[in-house]
């Protein structure tokens, strides 16, 4: 897969995705070895999602580098925040981490696809 296959592959799934109503690509940028993508999407129940993914080929595999997946509602009151931004280093799994409200948590890596399967989830048993 190439960097532009696997953007090409994020805009498929926020185009198929049930969940999301609509959404609006913000910045994108593809070149052989790297690339960057920023969005903004909206759910049926009004919250929304915006999010950045900046992505690298490593030997011959699309890894998410840097991350952030900011959710929520529609008053703009955090749902929750994936990112691996390195500014929480006590915790454990350390860069990634999950803002839910004004709690932060520890995370594991995420991309785009399971960030968006999980708000379906929970979008869908509201």
């Amino acid at each position: 897969m190439t960097i532009s296959d696997y953007l090409e592959a994020i805009k498929e799934r926020l185009i198929t995705d049930a969940a999301v109503v609509s959404f609006r690509i913000v910045r994108e940028r593809a070149t052989l070895m790297d690339g960057y993508i920023r969005a903004r999407l909206t759910f049926a129940d009004q919250s929304y999602l915006e999010f950045s993914e900046y992505v690298q080929l490593v030997d011959g595999e699309i890894k998410v580098a840097t991350y952030s997946y900011h959710w929520a509602n529609s008053q703009d009151d955090l749902i929750m925040r994936w990112d691996n931004t390195p500014h929480f280093p006590k915790l454990s799994n350390f860069p990634h981490h999950i803002h839910h409200g004004l709690e932060v948590l520890p995370g594991q890596p995420v991309d785009i696809f399971l960030v968006l399967d999980e708000i379906g989830q929970i979008v869908a048993s509201s």
